[in-house]
């Protein structure tokens, strides 16, 4: 691509040293109980950008899992369930400042396994980082509730933790996504099993490890390996109480049909196939860069992604051309590179999943830009796909209905309001949605008539904790982030206490 940039030393001699300094002093393993385990077969981790494993993981398995919540159990009953709202948001604040202290080294181990440019990186692991916080914050303002139920009764309702609870994390949002479980979680008094991605475990287990001194041991577990032994398991297992998942919507269904054997409540944030609706009186070159924003940042490896432009007929010709203009003015290569404004995919598996989508929508569609890999020659062992833009689309193609999860956008064309509306509901996804309109009332009108748990208004994003976060439809149920994910790690407690008349 015309964007692509020089690097004053090869890509591959510049990973190799990264590589080498992030691995320096660390291990990788199971965090259970408060220490590192390697025990166990080994799995490698892979660098994108190089096609090489950084290092390989000891992989756990349905034993570990056992240990895990043997050991999270124990520290539930010895320690943590005492803890009061005061003492744990002090832990949080404290295991938060300690990962600030290691924000580059979290940020280059989620730019190595993930390929996200640095600065997305760095963004994330400060996202991460502020979840943990506004738990922190928010654990002590929680109240109960007096119900009046009569001058004879006391009636009111208190919230008690589950105890052990299960987390299992997606591979796209490493850490970020893990403070989302985390946060609220342990805010709420509950101890946490988690399970990072196979690909990407790399910073969740180092902040694991970075919470020794602060969390008591056993109260945070996390346990790298397949979602089909250490997933599969967490789901299933007797003593799991609630699991909270995030990922595609086909593992999410097993991961709920797994816990309703035992009756296990879930969370659960899955797919997304977003539509963004271009009204003819936006600000185009505003919505042209939010609708970019929402489909190229993290290479299109985000569940909330805009991969559908639904334009008003009048102002179609206007944005294509801008926006193909703009898809062709990204940045790839070097993840390591400031100036890098997209990374490879990040894994072998997505990177032939995604051409596969681009290979079948040349057949649908009309390709406008991109469909291919970059031309430097220090990309090619990474797994780089160009931001490829789609015309000409309906929502009967494969392109237009299905989740493709990598930098493919689509734009197709409405006339009325109302068939705006449709095209963007005719999906079996309700995650997100966009606005692009000057038009105040245009907005809530919209916002209202929405199947989506989540709206942005001319931008995309910023997703902030203090929201909560989640769809609709087959993009799964509960929440993630606001208070409403802490009071889903809670359960409530209804107390009758009738009262004698007074007698001296």
């Amino acid at each position: 691509m015309s964007g692509s940039h020089p690097h004053s030393s090869t890509v591959v001699e510049r990973h190799l040293s990264k590589q080498q300094e992030a691995m320096a002093d660390t291990e990788f393993g199971a965090w259970i109980d408060g220490e590192l385990r390697t025990g166990g077969p080994k799995r490698g981790v892979q660098d994108p950008v190089i096609g090489c494993s950084i290092v390989d993981v000891p992989q756990s398995d349905s034993a570990s899992v056992d240990a895990a919540v043997d050991a999270a159990w124990e520290a539930f009953e010895r320690e943590w369930e005492a803890t009061d709202a005061r003492d744990r948001s002090a832990r949080l604040f404290e295991w938060a400042e300690v990962l600030k202290d290691h924000t580059e080294e979290l940020t280059l181990l989620e730019c190595l396994d993930c390929g996200k440019p640095i600065s997305q990186a760095r963004g994330e692991v400060e996202g991460a980082i502020d979840t943990l916080e506004f738990y922190a914050s928010v654990c002590r303002a929680q109240r109960g509730s007096e119900i009046p139920g009569g001058k004879n009764l006391h009636l009111y309702t208190t919230q008690e933790p589950y105890g052990v609870v299960g987390g299992i994390v997606p591979w796209n949002y490493p850490l970020w996504a893990a403070a989302w479980k985390l946060g609220p979680a342990l805010a709420a008094g509950n101890v946490v099993v988690l399970k990072p991605a196979s690909d990407t475990p790399l910073s969740t287990v180092r902040a694991a490890q970075l919470s020794e001194g602060v969390l008591p041991d056993g109260v945070l577990n996390v346990l790298p390996g397949s979602g089909s032994s250490v997933g599969q398991a967490i789901a299933e297992h007797d003593d799991v109480r609630k699991v909270s998942f995030t990922g595609s919507t086909d593992v999410g269904s097993g991961v709920m049909r797994a816990a309703a054997g035992r009756v296990a409540p879930v969370t659960l944030e899955l797919g997304g196939k977003s539509p963004f609706i271009v009204f003819p009186d936006a600000d185009v070159q505003k919505v042209v860069d939010a609708v970019a924003d929402g489909i190229f940042y993290s290479t299109g490896e985000i569940c909330d992604a805009f991969s559908r432009a639904i334009v008003h007929e009048s102002i179609a010709d206007e944005f294509t051309e801008r926006f193909v203009e703009k898809a062709e003015s990204y940045v790839l290569g070097d993840p390591l590179d400031e100036e890098t404004t997209m990374g490879p995919l990040t894994s072998q598996s997505q990177f032939e999943t995604v051409t596969e989508y681009i290979e079948t929508g040349k057949q649908e569609a009309e390709l406008l830009c991109g469909g291919g890999t970059p031309d430097d020659p220090e990309l090619a062992d990474g797994w780089y796909v160009e931001p490829t833009v789609f015309g000409s689309v309906t929502n009967q193609m494969t392109v237009g209905s299905e989740e493709i999860f990598g930098p493919v956008q689509t734009i197709q064309t409405f006339a009325d309001y109302e068939e705006a509306i449709e095209l963007a509901n005719d999906t079996r996804y309700g995650l997100a949605a966009g606005i692009g309109t000057e038009r105040t009332s245009l907005v809530h009108q919209t916002a209202d008539d929405l199947h989506a748990g989540l709206v942005y208004v001319n931008e995309y994003g910023p997703i902030l904790p203090d929201a909560p976060y989640g769809g609709f439809k087959q993009s799964g149920f509960g929440k993630d982030l606001g208070i409403e994910a802490l009071e889903h790690y809670q359960r409530t407690k209804s107390v009758y206490v009738n009262l004698d008349d007074p007698e001296l």
